[in-house]
This record gives structure tokens, C-alpha cells and sequence, in this order.
């Protein structure tokens, strides 16, 4: 199903302004990825589909979308020493400074909960028994409720799980087969999912310790990333640290935050 100059200008145009991903040179992925579920959903055309999109209130049709034209092909321990930093460098200077015990950390577009798991764990790792007098939960968001179900369900194949060591497959997940793995409760527990559109005003009464949005925004454009990188520095606590994807980069983007180490810069 091919879809018409003007139908794709209309999409382009909506995805950016309302959620800040640029699909202005995705028109061969758009009509291989979604012609089949559009015809699924009972439209003809991407004429009468885009029109739906455009009017849906229910988060259909958005789902769809970001599901579909955005890559959620995720991992546990991506880019291991962010999370070597984060046990290294990062929690070390929170345990410190922090006289009421209470981090906070965002996982900005967890995907399917890899990454929130991956920081729940190495904060557990960290503090170990102590650990139960911090209140260190993480927010973990995504656009895609799709996305958010498989999260809260935390089961995995194992192939998600091959950059994690054998002694954390056996003390946080409950193997169900010989393919599958399951985040045991009380790591689940430690990760709060909600629904969110990083392009809405931030809700947020309280500023963060930690922001993790890694390989989101290569799906904005520059201005969608100025905007939201202005953002997560609004909401980051002074010393604060804001992780984001190794093909990713501030510059041109922020002049704001310093830079630490790769894809690592922090509020000073």
C-alpha cells in the first residue's frame, strides 16, 4: 500500500509537532511497516488512516506508529559502563550527598524495561543490605503502551540477557524456560511505569539526581533535541548526570551541561 505525497506530509507534520520524532525521510519504512496493520484495522487506504491518527484521542493509533517506525530492540547492560559509571562514580557521590536517602532517577523512553531494570539492579547491587533504607525507585516512561506492557510483564528471551553476569541472571531473574527469563519482584518493585510524551510539559514537582534518554532522540530533530535537552537540565538536580546514547551527542544542542565521558555529561 503506497501512501500519497500529501498523506505522508500530514503524518510527518503531526508526529513532529505533537511528539517530536521526524519521519520526513521514513516514507519507504512507513509503508513497509504499516501497511499490514493498517489494512488490519479495517482502512483501505493511508488516506482514511492518517485522518484517524490525526483525530484519535485514545492512543491507538500513536502507538501503532511508534511501535512500528521506532527500533525498541533492547538489552540488559547496553553500553555496560554507563552502568559501571553509574555504580562507580555516580552512587558513591548520591550516597554521600544525600542526607534524606532518596535518588531519584529517570529512564526518559525505557522501551520494553531493559534499561530501568538494568539501573534497578545496579543500584541493589550497590548498596546491598543498605539498600533498604533508600528510597532510589525508578521512573522508568515510553510513548508506546505497547512497549510498557512487555516492561511491567518483565519477561525476556535470553538473548536479552547475554551482557549480563551469571551471578545476576540467578539472583534477579526466575527462569521459566530454557529461552525465557522472568525479573524477579523485587526488582520489579523498584521500577515505576508511566505512560509519557517527552514533548508534554514536564509533570514533575521534584527535580532528578539521574536522567537516562539513550538513542531517543535520534528519532527528533534538532530543534525537538534542543528543546528537550533543555528540559531534562531544567529537571536535574545541581551535579546531576544525564545519559544518553553513544550516537548520540550535546553538541550544537546544549552548551549548558559538561561534558564527562562518552554519551555522559552533567548539570554544574
Amino acid at each position: 500500500m503506497k501512501i500519497s505525497d500529501q498523506d505522508f506530509l500530514k503524518l510527518v507534520q503531526y508526529m513532529l509537532d505533537n511528539y517530536g520524532i521526524d519521519l520526513s525521510k521514513k516514507r519507504t519504512l512507513i509503508e513497509s511497516r504499516l501497511s499490514i496493520p493498517v489494512k488490519k484495522m479495517g482502512f483501505d487506504s493511508f488516506s482514511t488512516f492518517v485522518d484517524y491518527a490525526i483525530s484519535d484521542n485514545s492512543g491507538k493509533a500513536v502507538n501503532l506508529l511508534t511501535t512500528k517506525l521506532t527500533t525498541n530492540y533492547t538489552f540488559f547492560m547496553r553500553e555496560k559502563e554507563h552502568f559501571d559509571f553509574l555504580k562507580e562514580s555516580v552512587l558513591p557521590y548520591l550516597e554521600n550527598k544525600l542526607e534524606d536517602k532518596d535518588i531519584r532517577i529517570w529512564s526518559a523512553g525505557c522501551s520494553s524495561g531493559e534499561e530501568a531494570y538494568s539501573i534497578a539492579m545496579t543500584i541493589d547491587e550497590y548498596f546491598g543490605a543498605e539498600k533498604f533504607f533508600w528510597d532510589a525507585k525508578v521512573l522508568a516512561t515510553d510513548i508506546s503502551s505497547t512497549m510498557l506492557s512487555a516492561a511491567i510483564k518483565g519477561v525476556y528471551d535470553e538473548s536479552r540477557l547475554e551482557k549480563m553476569p551469571e551471578e545476576w541472571k540467578r539472583k534477579y531473574f526466575k527462569k521459566l524456560d530454557e529461552e525465557t527469563y522472568e525479573i524477579k519482584e523485587n526488582i520489579k518493585n523498584e521500577v515505576i511505569f508511566r505512560l509519557f510524551n517527552l514533548q508534554d510539559e514536564f509533570p514533575f514537582k521534584r527535580k532528578f539526581h539521574v536522567i537516562f534518554c539513550r538513542n531517543v532522540m535520534i528519532y527528533f530533530n534538532r530543534e525537538a533535541r534542543i528543546s528537550l535537552v533543555s528540559r531534562f537540565y531544567d529537571h536535574l538536580e545541581k551535579g546531576g548526570y544525564l545519559f544518553i546514547g553513544h550516537s548520540e551527542s550535546l553538541n550544537g544542542i546544549s552548551e549548558d551541561f559538561k561534558y564527562v565521558k562518552p554519551a555522559i555529561y552533567r548539570k554544574i
